[in-house]
């Protein structure tokens, strides 16, 4: 999921802020205790979800894809006072797990943590919201990214964002000889976006690659 050679990334790192101690003991045990924990978003785009909360400041923040937390901790870094992040997990023990950390950063009275299938939750969450979304991270199905996008950016204030992971792929969407459903489900999620007039967007080749819209 990487793209630049490992002393360039670690530079980067240490270039960056410090992941704080608790996101590294929350990285550790995701990679001792958790199946497939490459999903992990990782200090770097921590760091990029970190601050393009604190420059948005956000009053809601829906997030789809919990995985273990750590991309919603970094998201909580940035939250309005008074504000609500609502975070979207498919799998329970997934979700299970991410709450014990939840509880660990004292963000449980300003986060609310949704699970069940996204398609069917999110509809829920965003009919329940008593003001526009600020800030949405998608890293959950990549079947599914037109969905959440499509119900999402109608609630999304202007001047809001829109953060979707992964739409590198590990550099497959570029390879015309990878053709499998999810490729090209992203493929074709990334070519609509870029088409959108209601957004502006920038595509950011970190880690798995991040693209960030911006409702105008």
């Amino acid at each position: 999921m990487d793209f630049i050679p490992q002393a360039l990334a670690d530079y980067s790192a240490a270039m960056s802020d410090a992941e704080p101690a608790l996101l590294g003991e929350l990285s550790a045990a995701t990679h001792a205790t958790v199946k497939d924990p490459q999903m992990l978003s990782g200090h770097l785009v921590g760091r990029v979800l970190s601050m393009l909360s604190k420059l948005v400041q956000p009053q809601t923040i829906v997030e789809v894809g919990t995985f273990t937390g750590y991309s919603a901790i970094c998201l909580a870094e940035g939250l309005a006072k008074g504000g609500t992040i609502h975070t979207l997990e498919f799998d329970d023990a997934n979700g299970f797990f991410a709450a014990e950390w939840f509880q660990k950063a004292g963000i449980t009275d300003r986060l609310e943590l949704h699970l069940g299938p996204a398609l069917d939750t999110l509809p829920r969450v965003l009919k329940g919201l008593s003001r526009p979304v600020d800030l949405a991270f998608l890293d959950a199905a990549k079947e599914e990214y037109r969905g959440y996008y499509d119900l999402i950016v109608p609630k999304l204030r202007p001047g809001g964002l829109i953060v979707t992971d992964n739409v590198l792929w590990s550099g497959k969407v570029v390879d015309k000889s990878v053709i499998d459903s999810t490729t090209e489900a992203i493929r074709a999620y990334t070519a609509y976006v870029a088409a959108d007039e209601r957004v502006e967007r920038v595509l950011l080749p970190i880690r798995d690659g991040i693209l960030v819209a911006r409702k105008r």
